[in-house]
């Protein structure tokens, strides 16, 4: 049961890692560093509980966080994301809840990779682009904001709430991909 807990953790971390690539790593960073029972990290994914690693990755969110608000500076981020997002997901899903002890470590980071790299990929190439196109660029802004209240509130139910999570991740991904499919098949008919 805990590797199964542990895979459904590992999933929705790398789902919030498409959205925001370091509040999923922060968070188990820290939960690993405060709470060593909650969540006990393999080596070498201990690293991210070491202080001089969250005071980095608190900065790196920061960052993120404040680009990806900029009109203009938002595309470049995203562009830019596009490595360090799926690099992220494949690292938070093989550090959570002892994953890599249980799963091969390739399997581990190519499944967070691709978690990752999807959830990016329709956020970066169709979520925003129809909100800048709709809004003229007013609403990305909020949805911005929508995005880091949803990556951090499922990276923590993530790790402490892992079935959650896994259900969360699934209606996400599916609702993604049905309001892209329906958008698609209306730019084909138009």
């Amino acid at each position: 049961m805990e590797l199964l807990l542990g895979i459904f953790s590992a999933f929705g971390l790398s789902a919030s890692a498409g959205l925001n690539a370091y509040i999923p790593l922060l968070v188990v960073g820290t939960i690993a560093h405060y709470f060593p029972n909650t969540l006990k990290l393999a080596t070498p994914f201990d690293l991210l509980a070491n202080p001089w690693i969250l005071i980095l990755l608190g900065v790196l969110v920061i960052i993120e966080m404040v680009a990806d608000k900029v009109p203009a500076v938002n595309h470049i981020n995203d562009l830019i994301q596009t490595i360090v997002r799926p690099a992220a997901g494949a690292v938070a899903f093989a550090a959570s809840a002892n994953v890599i002890t249980d799963v091969n470590p390739v399997l581990a980071l190519a499944c967070g990779l691709l978690v990752a790299g999807s959830v990016h990929t329709v956020k970066a190439a169709a979520v925003r682009p129809a909100v800048t196109a709709t809004t003229g660029g007013a609403g990305n802004i909020p949805v911005s904001i929508a995005e880091d209240i949803i990556a951090t509130a499922a990276s923590i139910i993530a790790v402490v709430l892992p079935l959650i999570a896994a259900a969360l991740t699934i209606v996400l991904l599916t609702l993604l991909l049905w309001w892209w499919y329906s958008r698609s098949q209306k730019a084909k008919n138009a």
